[in-house]
């Protein structure tokens, strides 16, 4: 059995992007670890904090359960701060994620795919899905420790499916006029459109299998209501429909998606 590793800029992130795939490494026997650069420290804070509590505490407990829930064994934390969304000015932080030295943040990761022996890695695509800045540094970074590490691991870029998202969008307004319309075509935070378009895609996972364990992990972040609020209000069977695929970039391989498997 082989050793994947996830890359996330934090927490929620991992459950979104590739909880399906988590969980489907993890139940053909193979170990997961899945590392955050941060801690989140930016998202939305709850109003339920204990006395004492921050929200990266409540953050770091969320991510933990999330794991668990998906059977990843091993949660670990790269120790940056969360650079916040473009334009911020904890963009301009000396500990923010976004200012960390590729070659450091590099080796950080590193040493935890030489721990694992990691096999593969998973990363973003080269904007991060949707432009945030930590997302970006996370596509950065991915590549750079896996050019450190002591024997360099297959790469993946977790990404959106830009044009099933359009086609599932249309359908929902179809079925349901009152819905209201997504559009990953329009400008997200850096000003390109969200993920990648099927010619850049090159390969889909079906997680079908696992789409009850990826959505109770979202759930898990409870904290985080704007991000996970959208995914559990669907109904089981459309969550099902929706995210019963998760897509993949792969330097040198263009699209469209064919059927792969990381650990293949």
């Amino acid at each position: 059995m082989a050793t994947l590793v996830c890359l996330h800029a934090h927490p929620d992130d991992e459950s979104i992007t590739t909880g399906g795939t988590i969980a489907k490494a993890v139940a053909e026997g193979h170990r997961v670890v899945v590392v955050f650069a941060t801690n989140g420290e930016h998202g939305e804070v709850p109003g339920d904090l204990g006395e004492g509590e921050t929200l990266a505490d409540r953050r770091r407990d969320e991510a933990a359960a999330s794991a668990a829930i998906l059977g990843a064994q091993r949660v670990a934390w790269l120790g940056y701060a969360d650079s916040g969304m473009t334009g911020w000015a904890q963009n301009d932080h000396d500990a923010a994620f976004v200012r960390a030295g590729l070659d450091e943040a590099g080796r950080r990761l590193a040493a935890i795919l030489d721990e694992e022996s990691a096999a593969a890695l998973i990363t973003y695509d080269w904007h991060g899905n949707y432009g945030h800045p930590d997302h970006i540094q996370v596509h950065r970074v991915g590549y750079r420790a896996a050019e450190l590490a002591a024997a360099t691991p297959r790469v993946w870029e977790a990404t959106m499916n830009r044009d099933a998202v359009v086609r599932f969008s249309r359908l929902a307004t179809e079925l349901d006029p009152s819905a209201e319309p997504f559009d990953p075509t329009e400008p997200a935070d850096d000003g390109n459109p969200m993920g990648e378009p099927e010619s850049a895609i090159a390969w889909s996972v079906d997680v079908s299998a696992h789409t009850a364990a990826k959505r109770a992990s979202i759930a898990a972040h409870a904290s985080q209501v704007s991000d996970s609020s959208f995914f559990l209000a669907m109904p089981d069977e459309v969550f099902a429909v929706a995210f019963g695929t998760e897509w993949f970039c792969e330097r040198g391989r263009p699209g469209p998606p064919q059927p792969g498997w990381i650990l293949g």
